[in-house]
């Protein structure tokens, strides 16, 4: 994936979680960021690749960002990647 199609999509996580109060709020507690600092930690390398991460984190949250850009997990985990994010490894009993 492009690094600009990784970071658009990162940037569309961050809205999908910013649209939703509970979201952002549960997101800013997990994270530790506060809500004066997202624009400043946006700018920070890792942070989009952050997001991404967070995102895929929860299945619940993944599925409804992933409904609501019509794009699937792998998409998402490409751009974690390319983001500079760690790739993901199954657990296996």
């Amino acid at each position: 994936m492009p690094p600009e199609a990784a970071e658009e999509l990162a940037i569309q996580a961050l809205s999908y979680l910013a649209s939703d109060p509970e979201r952002l709020g549960q997101f800013l507690t997990v994270t530790g960021i506060g809500p004066e600092q997202i624009r400043t930690a946006s700018a920070e390398p890792g942070f989009l690749a952050g997001v991404l991460g967070y995102i895929a984190s929860d299945e619940h949250l993944a599925a409804g960002f992933a409904a609501e850009t019509a794009c699937g997990p792998a998409d998402i985990a490409r751009a974690h990647e390319t983001l500079g994010g760690q790739p993901w490894e199954r657990d296996v009993p």
